[in-house]
């Protein structure tokens, strides 16, 4: 078996109210240096997202969220950013902000498959709603 590498992630969240600090996590962003890997993905339940923030401009949040990827890809049509060092991009990118679209704090792992941990990340904390406690 490989040996495992260190990786580290955000979530991204899309926080329609700054100033009341509710969010829907929406994507990820997996950052493993000694694979040169850094990808984001996300997905935008916009049924969900219209009930929780229905006057959020769903076509401005996937520019945004496109520009993300880009910018993980080292795509030079993102711009400058996009230019910079795969570290250099992921920390930008997870960088503290008080924009609609943020990151969570950087979180470590262990991985052989940094894309395979990428999806499985993904579907925990984006695709499988958590559960609602006041439910049976």
């Amino acid at each position: 078996m490989p040996e495992q590498q260190l990786f580290e992630y955000a979530v991204i969240r899309i926080v329609p109210r700054v100033e009341r600090e509710e969010f829907l996590n929406i994507g990820l962003i997996l950052y493993c240096r000694d694979m040169q890997f850094l990808e984001t993905m996300f997905t935008i339940d916009e049924e969900r997202l219209r009930a929780f923030a229905g006057y959020v401009d769903m076509e401005e949040l996937k520019e945004h969220l496109c520009a993300f990827e880009k910018i993980s890809r080292g795509d030079i049509t993102a711009g400058e950013i996009a230019k910079l060092d795969i570290a250099s991009r992921f920390r930008w990118l997870t960088a503290a902000r008080s924009t609609i679209l943020q990151t969570s704090k950087v979180h470590p792992g262990l991985c052989n498959d940094p894309m395979e941990t990428l999806t499985t990340l993904h579907t925990q904390l984006v695709l499988q709603p958590t559960p609602d406690p006041l439910r049976p």
